[in-house]
């Protein structure tokens, strides 16, 4: 069973950086796709980065060139390197895998995939 488990989340001020961590375990895909979400209430969850076997990264526009996803993978370790932050990015953040093979990109808009973490709260203040 995979588990995901995400981590770093926090108060930062505007224009502040944060470095969020998910710790995946139980995978067994030969191929797979990972990407971290967000979600404010009552809004839609919202696809931000995605990351292929490959290292192959796709980001939402609200994000790019602020936002970098990478991953450890001696360390099993997702991450997201979010700088420049804004208040609008105030969400609530989730990690989560899938065994989709083709490009990772399209999980981006896609809101059910195989395992999802908790979630970690980030507030960026004004």
């Amino acid at each position: 069973q995979v588990q995901v488990v995400e981590s770093g989340g926090g108060l930062v001020e505007a224009g502040g950086s944060l470095r969020l961590s998910c710790a995946a375990s139980g995978i067994s895909y030969s191929r797979y796709c990972m990407g971290w979400f967000r979600q404010v209430p009552g809004k839609e969850r919202e696809g931000v980065a995605a990351i292929d076997r490959d290292g192959m990264t796709s980001y939402a526009d609200s994000v790019k060139g602020r936002f970098t996803i990478s991953e450890d993978n001696a360390k099993n370790t997702l991450y997201l390197q979010m700088n420049s932050l804004k208040p609008e990015d105030t969400a609530m953040y989730y990690c989560a895998a899938d065994p989709y093979t083709g490009p990772c990109r399209a999980i981006l808009s896609w809101s059910a995939l195989d395992a999802w973490g908790q979630g970690t709260l980030v507030t960026v203040s004004s």
